[in-house]
């Protein structure tokens, strides 16, 4: 088994695959990467039992074979070499060799049957979704979604396919975001809960890729398929909390800002709240927004006054700044709604502008109770 293949363009490729794999993982065999040579297609993947990818890349060969390789060893020798193709061999007594312009390098490799198959799903239920549409989906939402592993439903996106849409929610209880597309379709409504580290990968590598991405999905497993690339992973099992009914449906309360004003001026008033709540003070009234926050232990306290433009009545509401500015910062519009009914209800924050025809973001963030 032999075969060529340019050292930065394995690299770059690794380096997707090598996201994949734990620090620490039970088996020995998942600190590999598995080389699948097929004359000039070489498959490399990587697993860790719950996540697998894979990517295809073309190079010179006229073997097959399948052999596991270290890849910590690999990923860190192909990145002190400058771009050069490199021959890969693999000899007898259990090594492979590595041969560049400059030297000859040897490392131990697995027989690759070793390796934990891929699972093959049986008759999935397919649909296709624009890599940006996708990564934009996953962006929104993620940061939303919990670490608790009392509720593991709750660690992950919820993905809700429709003939009439595509909608993606993450929720840990403090915080809900809901991202929904009318332009993009399913042909049959299905919904499944993708857990957080499968996604964080798509994310990265999605941003750059202009391709169509065809989902696969069952009850248990999804495949994701896009330029050179497959990645597949367990599903979280377990039902997904009724989203729509923790979204209140009569806001009167209404308050439009300048979102980079407001970000800003959040950012500067919670350096002086309660470091264990981290709870910040909103006052409206008329067309003042008064942002203020205070540590009574140590006497520090801070206070801001915006201008912004109100319908409702006067109001003091109580939130957890560090949501407040992760919601803020996801968000892209130049302009944001703040909608609220009550105190003690959840606020609805949503952009005025910069959405695409057929998007729209929904964010909720739960009050805190306001020590008055």
């Amino acid at each position: 088994m032999k075969f060529i293949v340019s050292s930065s363009y394995l690299l770059k490729q690794l380096q997707v695959l090598g996201s994949v794999i734990n620090s620490s993982n039970t088996l020995p065999i998942l600190d590999n990467f598995l080389f699948e040579l097929d004359n000039n297609e070489l498959t490399v993947s990587a697993s860790d039992l719950e996540t697998t990818m894979s990517a295809t890349l073309s190079i010179d060969s006229t073997s097959q074979g399948s052999v596991a390789v270290q890849a910590k060893l690999l990923l860190e020798i192909l990145k002190t070499f400058p771009e050069q193709p490199l021959t890969f061999t693999v000899e007898e007594n259990n090594t492979i060799e590595i041969s560049s312009n400059s030297g000859k390098y040897a490392l131990a490799y697995a027989p690759g049957e070793e390796f934990p198959k891929a699972v093959n799903l049986d008759e999935p239920s397919v649909t296709l979704v624009p890599a940006d549409v996708l990564a934009t989906a996953v962006s929104k939402t993620i940061f939303a979604a919990g670490n608790d592993d009392l509720r593991p439903v709750m660690s992950g996106v919820f993905f809700q396919f429709s003939p009439q849409g595509l909608t993606f929610v993450a929720t840990d209880a403090h915080k809900l975001v809901k991202y929904a597309r009318t332009d993009v379709t399913a042909s049959q409504v299905a919904d499944f809960i993708m857990p957080k580290k499968p996604l964080t990968i798509l994310k990265n590598i999605l941003s750059t890729s202009d391709a169509e991405v065809k989902i696969e999905y069952n009850d248990s497993n999804a495949t994701f398929s896009f330029d050179n690339y497959v990645l597949m992973c367990r599903l979280i099992d377990g039902k997904y909390p009724n989203y729509e009914a923790v979204i209140p449906k009569e806001n009167p309360n209404k308050l439009m800002i300048d979102r980079s004003q407001f970000l800003s001026s959040v950012r500067r008033v919670a350096i002086f709240s309660n470091k264990t709540t981290h709870q910040i003070r909103l006052k409206i009234a008329g067309a003042e927004l008064n942002v203020s926050a205070e540590d009574i232990d140590y006497s520090n306290k801070a206070e801001e006054r915006l201008t912004c433009d109100y319908q409702g009545d006067d109001m003091q509401i109580g939130y957890n700044s560090r949501f407040l500015t992760e919601m803020l910062t996801n968000l892209q519009s130049d302009m944001i709604m703040l909608e609220m009914s009550l105190p003690n209800r959840a606020g609805i924050l949503t952009p005025v502008d910069g959405l695409e025809d057929g998007e729209t973001v929904t964010m909720l963030v739960m009050p805190v109770m306001l020590n008055s």
